[in-house]
């Protein structure tokens, strides 16, 4: 079974798709013209990416339990004597931590090589775009896990509104014990960073011959089948929390079935509003003026907000400075309307919180 991560083939061709643009000249450049870097790429198809790599440690409790703790699963198949693994652990278990896999155990030679000459050809910037994973067993407490991993695939030159490059793609054969386990693909994009025109904010500036150049916007939420009532309600400035019929579990962000029962009916209640900030981070790098209230690029606190009601969101914290945002730190949730177009909930805390 897979996880509900898109096909990377289709993640490439949509993102803004078409074959790219060279970022040196701004010229487009045909699907069928000659690309020379390309063609050296494409001969790390197939070579190894990490050889006879080791897990640093078996399938451990202690790991499964601060797992599910981080994601809020309360599945009692993960817990006890029988426990397993939950599946989407499957990279857990191969990566190497701060300091690494065991010298000739880890990254390849190969793999080095293919990401030099794309550093070389200026593609320095990188980005993860998606993952696929494909699950063969369960993987209990105990279980050594091995891999290996190939270079699948390099894509043709992509342009993307990050910038123009290379997507990689490389695929992680997991096993336990010596069996095969599982599957883990996962790309990247390789790119140029693209050259973008600063907002001009001052009207004496601007050359009224031209339009004004339009502030940029945050990106659009992903409103589908499961979420549609989460948005509803935000629209009306209620921040709603669906509630299992079957065992009354609270559960955030908006799951069709319940992970403390595996009901598939709910309703939702509406969240007072009060909250505590439970974890944080500051966003240095890449500057994206849309999510900074002062509309420079940042930097700017992004935290996950523990609410009263036990569940956790992630959300801008406002209000304060974003050096002021502490752990703990008492928030209060209010609407903010981005654009025209768009309200997001985000939490307000005050100097003295």
């Amino acid at each position: 079974m897979k996880p509900g991560a898109q096909d990377g083939q289709d993640g490439q061709d949509g993102q803004d798709g078409q074959d790219g643009q060279d970022g040196q000249d701004g010229q487009d450049v045909r699907a069928d013209a000659v690309d020379p870097l390309y063609e050296r790429l494409t001969a790390y198809a197939g070579r190894p990416a990490a050889t006879a790599g080791t897990g640093k440690d078996p399938v451990n409790l202690p790991m499964i339990r601060h797992w599910c703790e981080a994601m809020g699963d309360t599945s009692p198949a993960y817990r006890g004597p029988d426990a397993v693994a939950p599946p989407t652990m499957l990279q857990a278990w191969t990566m190497g931590g701060l300091t690494g896999h065991p010298h000739g155990t880890g990254r390849s030679a190969a793999y080095d090589e293919l990401l030099g000459l794309l550093d070389g050809a200026g593609y320095t910037s990188v980005v993860a775009t998606d993952c696929e994973q494909e699950y063969l067993r369960s993987l209990r407490p105990g279980d050594r896990i091995t891999f290996d991993a190939v270079i699948e695939a390099v894509s043709r030159r992509k342009t993307t509104k990050l910038g123009t490059g290379y997507f990689v793609t490389t695929r992680t054969d997991v096993r336990a014990d010596g069996e095969p386990a599982g599957t883990h693909r996962f790309r990247i994009l390789k790119y140029r960073p693209a050259q973008r025109n600063p907002v001009q904010r001052n009207p004496a500036q601007q050359n009224p011959a031209k339009p004004e150049e339009e502030a940029p916007l945050r990106p659009r939420p992903v409103i589908n089948r499961d979420n549609a009532g989460f948005w509803a309600g935000v629209a009306e400035h209620r921040l709603l929390i669906q509630r299992c019929t079957g065992c009354a579990t609270l559960r955030f962000p908006w799951l069709p079935g319940c992970n403390a029962c595996a009901g598939q009916e709910w309703d939702t209640v509406e969240a007072g509003g009060e909250g505590t900030v439970f974890s944080h981070v500051v966003m240095h790098h890449p500057s994206f003026p849309a999510f900074d209230p002062s509309g420079e690029g940042g930097p700017y606190a992004v935290a996950l907000i523990e609410l009263a009601e036990g569940v956790r969101i992630v959300g801008n914290v406002v209000g304060v400075p974003y050096d002021k945002v502490r752990v703990g730190l008492p928030v209060r949730l209010e609407f903010l309307r981005t654009d025209p177009d768009l309200e997001l909930p985000v939490f307000r805390a005050s100097e003295g919180g």
